[in-house]
């Protein structure tokens, strides 16, 4: 069944109606084969409704990903117990995040279909997404300065390695958890853990 096509605010149609759309397009076709026509007639609206708010698929694709990638970060944030020291509660969320995204079916889809779409967020630049995934990991390494759980450091920095190293484990679940050599994907989290716990204690 579609979701639902015409919810307005103010007699406009709006973005989450639209992004509803194209995350149904990408999630049956991919991003290569999703078009503006196709979220336009999924969102039962006209192609030029979609076009005077997203230009291209591109930045359709990136609102959509960082409206489903940030509410899942919030999602997790939100099921964890905010008890016991920073590095404790920062190496929770991290873990459960990176468990969360790997089974995610929009980025499954992406890595699946057009993994080369994420390179410039690999080799350029960071995306949204990226950084309030940062955003929350300089606060916990902050937070572990204070309560003394997490070693001395610059926390910018410390918070960008931490952040390169959860996005290696998230966009490399396939290759490293696939086939006869193939790690189970919870031993491979169990390990992220233990690789966290040891970078981040004095």
């Amino acid at each position: 069944m579609k979701p639902e096509c015409h919810t307005r605010i103010g007699g406009r149609v709006s973005d989450d109606t639209l992004l509803d759309a194209a995350k149904e397009c990408v999630l049956a076709d991919g991003v290569r084969r999703t078009t503006l026509t196709g979220i336009a007639q999924a969102a039962g609206v006209s192609r030029m409704t979609v076009y005077r708010r997203y230009p291209d698929v591109g930045s359709i694709l990136a609102a959509l990903m960082t409206r489903e990638f940030t509410a899942l970060l919030q999602g997790v944030a939100g099921e964890i117990p905010e008890d016991g020291t920073a590095r404790a509660r920062l190496v929770e969320h991290a873990v459960a995040g990176v468990g969360r995204l790997g089974t995610d079916p929009l980025l499954r889809t992406v890595l699946d279909l057009d993994a080369e779409l994420l390179l410039p967020y690999v080799t350029e630049r960071l995306g949204a997404t990226q950084r309030l995934a940062e955003e929350g990991l300089r606060t916990f390494v902050t937070e572990g300065h204070a309560d003394g759980s997490v070693r001395p450091g610059d926390a910018a920095a410390q918070s960008r390695a931490l952040l390169l190293l959860l996005q290696s484990f998230v966009l490399s679940r396939r290759p490293a958890t696939a086939g006869d050599g193939g790690v189970a994907p919870a031993a491979l989290l169990t390990e992220l853990a233990h690789l966290l716990e040891g970078a981040l204690k004095p």
